[in-house]
């Protein structure tokens, strides 16, 4: 995660000059002719390298440690409100009751054949000669059964009961 236009890069390509860039964004170099003497400069230009650095390598640490959420999608970032997650709680029990008696219901109009062949049928996803091959009846007889399942299911749900 290196950036080669960081002021601790630029600093360090230069080892003629102590490259830093002001608040106003100005690229300045300060080469030994602003300095007293050499050995200030060469010891103004390690402090320099060093202040970068660390500074370069707190900021690559930040970045390992954090986790951006920059192209997350809005889904992924949200936080479901405690009501939300009540009434989606309960809308969850009220579709389990109501799959819970829709089965009840099921088993007391249909026939234990009915329901059977129903399942092979919708479920499974046999066809009906399979079902009949399977459970060795007519192929007749397994339409028949389906037929009437169908009917009775329909009433069913006509009624409400």
């Amino acid at each position: 995660m290196f950036d080669p236009k960081s002021d601790y890069a630029l600093n360090k390509k230069d080892p003629e000059a102590i490259v830093y860039i002001d608040a106003a964004g100005t690229l300045t170099r300060l080469t030994l002719a602003d300095f007293s003497s050499p050995e200030e400069f060469q010891r103004w230009k390690a402090w320099s390298d060093e202040s970068y650095h660390q500074i370069e390598n707190a900021e690559i640490t930040f970045s390992k440690r954090t986790l951006s959420l920059h192209g997350l999608s809005e889904k992924a970032t949200a936080v479901q409100s405690p009501e939300d997650t009540l009434m989606e709680a309960l809308e969850q029990r009220e579709r389990e009751e109501m799959r819970r008696l829709l089965m009840e219901g099921l088993d007391n109009c249909l026939t234990r054949p009915q329901r059977r062949r129903l399942w092979l049928y919708c479920v499974d996803r046999l066809t009906v000669r399979q079902i009949a091959e399977a459970e060795n009846v007519k192929h007749q007889s397994v339409v028949e059964y389906l037929a009437a399942a169908k009917k009775k299911l329909q009433n069913f749900l006509k009624s409400g009961d």
